[in-house]
């Protein structure tokens, strides 16, 4: 019996030397009470169970060790996601609301309704406005070639006129200067009868010449004085031409310079046409802008979530600006977790993330995406300054986003404020 119970040990504890515990494999059992037999058989056993038990927990403490010091958890966290605040950007009076306080929405889904009325008529307007610049725009750009042609041809013309005016003014000094030496000759021949009239009284006094003769003479000396008259008044009258003569080349030279203007009409024209293109872009965009205002009325959903903080009301006259509701995005939510700086060594982004949501009794799976460039208090209204005195030496907090791995909250079941307990794995 001795020895099967020493076999029974050496097999269960892996002992090859067990046989060397029992110097007297066979003793007489017969012999001994039963308490001394059980004290036999229980000291070898404790002898090899206490290091092997003393191994097991070196082996578990150092395990749960390995698991819970490559862990930073923190209780201080919470769900976190981008309020959208929906605000009007045109004035008007709200027609219409769609929607409600906690009512899940679309992106594109029409929230508020404004009354659209004087948007209409101030497009139409617009638009009114915009084909009448349009119009003299056209008619402007008409105008340029019209007024090329016309310059050209006035400066063709008085230059034409010019030249007349030119030949007009040298006839009439030619004849002005014909006339003058018809005068000179006129009044030589007007000496010459008078002298003839003076010598020939003489001879007919002396009778030495008939009466008839002297009559003669004096007949030819009124002629010849009648000469002088008329080629003096000839003189007068081409002095008369040569002024008119030199007053149309004057009038045809203005004329000229006028007609060379018109290069700079041409440009003004052409500034003219310009003005009016700038005009109608200035009311095409006054067009796209009446648009935009009519467009605005209708107040959409720029994103997905959760309609919250809902003020607006049918009848309420709205400014732009003005703040009618707000829209959470539930797929767009994280964890900030205020880690304590002593947390902070071995975080880093990318670590693998456990999420125990309290409101679920649920864990989730996420990663770290950033750690803040500071902690809480350098953002608060008073952060810490040695110099003001308000510095105490405590251990900060530094927040740490925290997101969701995709596709495990599909329902949008997490709302932003719920507490949560990340653990984060740092090695």
């Amino acid at each position: 019996m001795a020895q099967e119970a020493a076999v029974e040990v050496q097999d269960r504890f892996g002992l090859d030397g067990a046989a060397e515990e029992f110097p007297n494999p066979a003793p007489d059992f017969a012999a001994v009470e039963g308490g001394r037999e059980t004290q036999t058989r229980r000291r070898p056993i404790l002898k090899v169970a206490a290091p092997v038990a003393a191994l097991v927990l070196v082996a578990a403490a150092t395990a749960l060790y390995h698991i819970y010091a490559g862990w930073e958890s923190t209780d201080d966290a919470q769900i976190d996601a981008y309020v959208n605040p929906i605000s009007s950007r045109v004035g008007g009076y709200v027609t219409h609301v769609y929607v409600d306080d906690n009512q899940y929405v679309k992106a594109g889904t029409l929230l508020v309704q404004i009354d659209p009325k004087d948007y209409r008529i101030a497009l139409d307007s617009s638009k009114a406005t915009l084909a009448n610049d349009e119009a003299t725009a056209a008619a402007s750009l008409v105008n340029i070639p019209v007024t090329e042609i016309n310059t050209s041809s006035q400066v063709t013309s008085a230059q034409a006129n010019v030249s007349h005016a030119r030949a007009g003014v040298s006839a009439s000094e030619k004849q002005l200067s014909a006339a003058r030496a018809s005068l000179v000759e006129a009044e030589a021949n007007n000496s010459k009868a008078q002298d003839d009239v003076s010598r020939f009284k003489k001879l007919v006094d002396k009778q030495e010449i008939a009466e008839q003769q002297f009559t003669q003479s004096v007949d030819t000396a009124k002629a010849a004085n009648a000469a002088v008259d008329a080629a003096r008044a000839s003189v007068e009258i081409a002095q008369d031409q040569v002024t008119q003569a030199q007053a149309k080349l004057s009038q045809a030279q203005a004329m000229l310079t006028s007609a060379e203007t018109g290069p700079r009409q041409v440009r003004i024209q052409q500034s003219r046409a310009q003005a009016y293109a700038a005009l109608v872009n200035k009311s095409r965009a006054a067009v796209e802008q009446a648009g935009l205002n009519l467009n605005y009325t209708r107040i959409l959903a720029p994103v997905d979530g959760v309609v919250a903080k809902r003020s607006a009301q049918v009848g309420e006259y709205v400014a732009p600006g003005q703040q009618l509701l707000a829209i959470i995005p539930l797929n767009d939510i994280w964890v900030t977790a205020n880690f304590k700086e002593t947390q902070l060594k071995h975080m880093r982004p990318g670590q693998p993330v456990g999420i125990y949501v309290d409101a679920f009794d649920r864990n989730y799976t996420g990663h770290v995406e950033s750690i803040a460039g500071g902690t809480g208090d350098i953002f608060s209204l008073l952060p810490p300054e040695n110099a003001t005195g308000n510095y105490v030496k405590v251990v900060q907090r530094i927040p740490v986003r925290i997101r969701f791995d995709k596709g495990q909250d599909a329902g949008h079941q997490l709302r932003p404020g719920m507490s949560v307990e990340p653990k984060i794995k740092v090695n």
